[in-house]
């Protein structure tokens, strides 16, 4: 296994290849990010450990959406076969491979889950709990609350200590199943080729956050103008969470590219 360096531009061709790879075979994408979803928020409401054990899968639905693009771009899942059973072939190809990797994503599962946990508390410690006093009884935004400048800060501050652990774990679950790499290990080769790749990772986010805006506005306009038409408040609501899934699932698709021209076999 070998570093590639490539060129800050190769950001933007990630995200398009993300895109495309999305567009082939959305069905695919969409079951798989709302299947691990759904197993998100059913571990997320036991108590105690639910939380913890839910932010655990985030290493396994990374995989499994990594490994639908592979086989969305090489067509491995849909020759001879087209339509729902090509989406029906990379939904449980994904699952098989994320299955047979099962106990090294466990490890990294736990070591995501104490680094994310770690990251937030550190922030906190420092910065204070930005969700403390931010929703009412009903579970409203308290607007006073959230439009403070302690607030913003803290969150902030937040999201600045969870990209090292981000970095950290954005290549691991590929290096583990493609490459055969340990938890451990995985996790140093994904940051240090983060480290060396940043001017791309930036041109990448910085591209999505451009294709998220537009996107969000758009939805925004669509669901404002269900809900002035024909009052259908649930209806618009639907278009925006819906919306935000497509966005979510089009995104993790793309982060096989990513690997793909981080890495290569000598």
């Amino acid at each position: 296994m070998k570093l590639q360096i490539v060129s800050p531009r190769t950001g933007v061709q990630w995200m398009r290849e993300g895109l495309r790879a999305f567009r082939r075979q959305p069905m695919a994408f969409f079951s798989l990010f709302m299947l691990f979803m759904s197993a998100i928020a059913m571990l997320s409401v036991v108590p105690l450990v639910g939380g913890p054990l839910a932010v655990a899968l985030g290493p396994a639905t990374t995989l499994a959406l990594m490994v639908a693009s592979e086989l969305a771009v090489n067509d491995r899942a849909t020759a001879p076969a087209a339509g729902r059973a090509a989406s029906a072939g990379i939904f449980l190809q994904a699952l098989q491979a994320v299955r047979a990797q099962a106990k090294p994503l466990a490890v990294l599962g736990l070591l995501y889950a104490l680094s994310a946990l770690a990251a937030g508390g550190l922030a906190t410690l420092i910065f204070g709990d930005p969700f403390e006093g931010a929703f009412g009884n009903d579970g409203a935004p308290q607007a006073e609350v959230v439009q403070s400048t302690g607030f913003q800060i803290a969150v902030l501050a937040r999201l600045l200590f969870y990209v090292p652990v981000a970095l950290a774990f954005w290549h691991a679950p590929a290096l583990v199943h493609w490459h055969g790499v340990a938890p451990v290990k995985s996790i140093f080769f994904s940051l240090v080729a983060c480290w060396r790749n940043m001017g791309a990772l930036t041109l990448y986010g910085l591209a999505w956050a451009g294709v998220v805006l537009a996107l969000s506005l758009l939805m925004s306009l669509v669901a404002s103008l269900l809900i002035a038409v024909s009052g259908a408040t649930a209806l618009g609501m639907a278009v925006m969470v819906g919306g935000s899934f497509l966005l979510s699932a089009a995104f993790l698709a793309s982060a096989w590219f990513t690997f793909r021209d981080s890495f290569s076999v000598e």
